[in-house]
Parts: C-alpha cells; sequence; structure tokens
C-alpha cells in the first residue's frame, strides 16, 4: 500500500452527493475495523516519521483503521499549534525504555546479579525524566509560542480535532498525553480538559510510579480513566513494567488503569495472555507490537511483526473471546525498510492482525 497526496483528496465522500443520491449511503457507509468485536486502531505516534499530523485521519482512513489514540502533540498540531513548537512534556512519543547496562556481549543484563556487576565496572544507568540544561533562546520561544497555544485552547479546539477524525470515519478513543516529575500541576489540569473535550473514553501517558500518584486527585476530579504506558525496565521501581508497578499504580485511584503494551511486557519477561484477565477491568487499551523474550538479552529490539515471541494472535483471540471492550491500537516501532514509510508499515501491521482472526 503506497500513499500519495492524491490519495488523501479521494478518501472522503461529500455529504450532499450522499444526499443527493441515496442508494449511495450503503455503499459508502463508515469503515470499521472492528473484527469479531475487538476494536483495532493505531496510536497516531506510529506516523512519527514523514507524515503531515494534518492529515493524520486521512491516512489511517486509508489503512481502514477506524480508531486512533492521538497523541496530544499531534491533535495540537491539527489545532493550529507550529509543528516546531511541538516539543515537550505533552509533544513527544512514548519515552522509549533503555537499556539498564550493557554486557560484555553487546547486550543488556537481564539479571539483579548482572546489573550489579556492570554497575561495579563502572557503567551508569540512563537516567529519564531529568532536566537536560538550560534552553537556548530557541527553545525558550518555541516554549512560548506552546504556553500562548494553551492559555487560548478551549472546548471548541478540540471539538474541531475531534471532527476532522469524525469527518474521516475515525474515532478517537484515546488520548495520550506523555508528562514527567517536571510536569506541573496546570499542564496536568489541561491534559485533562484536552481529554474531556475531545470526548476520549480513556487517557494513556509514558511517565513514572511517583507522578501517577500526582495525577490521581486530576482523575478523580474529572473521572477519565488514566492508564500507565508499560515499559520493558524491572529493575526500576518507578517504572510501569511489573506487574507489582501496575498494581501499585492502580491503588492510587479506581480511575487509575494500565496501557498494557503486550511487546514491552513480554520483553520484561512476563506472558501478557494470563496477565490480562486479572486486571481486564482496568485496561483502557493495549498496545500491539511484536518483541522477544528477555532469554539472551534484556530489553531486545523491536521487531517485524510475526519474526518476534509476544503472542499476538493469542492476546486477540483473548480479547475476541472474552468480549473485551478496550481497544488494540498498532503501535509501529520497527525501523521503516529501504523504500517504505510508516503508513506502509501501519497497514502491514493491520493487515497481520487481520490474519490473526482467520
Amino acid at each position: 500500500m503506497e500513499f500519495s497526496r492524491r490519495d488523501f483528496g479521494k478518501l472522503a465522500v461529500p455529504a450532499a452527493a450522499v444526499a443527493a443520491f441515496p442508494g449511495m449511503a450503503k455503499a459508502f457507509a463508515p469503515q470499521s475495523s472492528k473484527i469479531d468485536g475487538v476494536q483495532i486502531g493505531a496510536i497516531t505516534y506510529s506516523f512519527r516519521q514523514g507524515v503531515d499530523k494534518k492529515t493524520l485521519p486521512a491516512v489511517l482512513q486509508k489503512i481502514g483503521l477506524s480508531e486512533t489514540e492521538l497523541m496530544s502533540g499531534d491533535a495540537e498540531i491539527m489545532a493550529g499549534l507550529p509543528a516546531a513548537a511541538g516539543f515537550g512534556p505533552g509533544g513527544g512519543g512514548p519515552r522509549p525504555a533503555a537499556p539498564v547496562a550493557m554486557a560484555p556481549n553487546g547486550c543488556a543484563v537481564s539479571t539483579p546479579a548482572g546489573r550489579d556487576s556492570a554497575l561495579k565496572a563502572g557503567q551508569t544507568l540512563p537516567a529519564f525524566g531529568r532536566p537536560r540544561g538550560p534552553m537556548t533562546p530557541e527553545q525558550e520561544a518555541a516554549q512560548k509560542k506552546v504556553a500562548d497555544f494553551r492559555m487560548a485552547a478551549n472546548a471548541a479546539t478540540w471539538k474541531g480535532v475531534r471532527k476532522q477524525f469524525n469527518d474521516a470515519g475515525v474515532d478517537v478513543q484515546i488520548l495520550c498525553y506523555n508528562m514527567n516529575m517536571n510536569t506541573k500541576d496546570d499542564e496536568i489540569d489541561y491534559a485533562f480538559q484536552m481529554a474531556r473535550d475531545l470526548g476520549v473514553r480513556a487517557m494513556s501517558c509514558s511517565t513514572q510510579v511517583a507522578f501517577a500518584k500526582r495525577v490521581a486527585p486530576f482523575a478523580d476530579k474529572y473521572k477519565i480513566m488514566w492508564g500507565g504506558h508499560g515499559h520493558a525496565n524491572i529493575f526500576d521501581d518507578e517504572e510501569f513494567a511489573k506487574p507489582e508497578t501496575f498494581k501499585e499504580i492502580m491503588g492510587f485511584s479506581k480511575y487509575i488503569g494500565v496501557n498494557l503494551d503486550i511487546g514491552h511486557f513480554v520483553a520484561a519477561g512476563y506472558d501478557p495472555v494470563a496477565y490480562i484477565p486479572q486486571i481486564h477491568d482496568r485496561i483502557t487499551n493495549i498496545h500491539l507490537k511484536d518483541r522477544l523474550k528477555p532469554d539472551k538479552c534484556y530489553d531486545s529490539p523491536n521487531v517485524v511483526w510475526g519474526t518476534g515471541q509476544t503472542p499476538i494472535k493469542e492476546v486477540l483471540q483473548l480479547m475476541k473471546k472474552n468480549k473485551y471492550t478496550f481497544p488494540a491500537n498498532i503501535e509501529f516501532e520497527y525501523a521503516i525498510p529501504a523504500g517504505s514509510d510508516s503508513p506502509t508499515e501501519v497497514a502491514k501491521c493491520y493487515e497481520y492482525v487481520k490474519k490473526c482472526f482467520a
């Protein structure tokens, strides 16, 4: 599947045309990517490379997906924020899990003992969410643009963004708004206002355990489910990686749940098929990707779907069997092959998903 600018202009059928010719209504009924009761979609982070954010509804429509998890930075760009200004906690993609410590064979160590040995040898651990030093004048100017935009944003701003997706037959069910310990309370409130006005069923977020505790009062206030996005770093108790850390954050509020990334969960050494039924009522959504188990390497890379060890088919069949209503969103993260692009690869992932139901 290849995309061109001309493709985007062919996607929407004018409402007036359908009204004038009632027989067209059935032929152009809204598409659906719900398969055997399981809602399949994609997080817009999947299109972080080479895609104009203002064309996201058309891109999803072209692929055939009727549900999305919208990145907050993408929503802001679609609402008029200059793309160059869209940096910061809310504007980026999911924060990648980093190796804990490197072993001589180039793999990240997968046991606490190996981690301790690497640290004693003088290796250091990465620090997420820490200040990176003073901002440049350009960054300060960009930050002011973001602040001015957010001050002016209102309910109509986000209803306008949702309409763009609705017009393309795409339902925005999840808002992904990434934050960290440096995020101030007024931005947390802004994030929940955005979620409320977009009309999503839940939010997702890559962050830390301590921050989830700060989020809880806002989730209670707005009565919006907020799901912590899991990664694979089981050695840091501030990471959402182990069942224990998910249990901890769910204890902060009945509106705190889990955005379970089954690829990261497998890379951390756990079985999503066994775990999902235990917390299904607190899952906001799941992320679909393929990774390897930590038998030889901790924090293995993302791989082309079907070449890893993530039980994608088994998870989807479980969702079908148990009639789970939370969406399963494609998160495209493996390297783009030469000559391809992200929409084409997401389309391949969707075709893989369809075969899981065959």
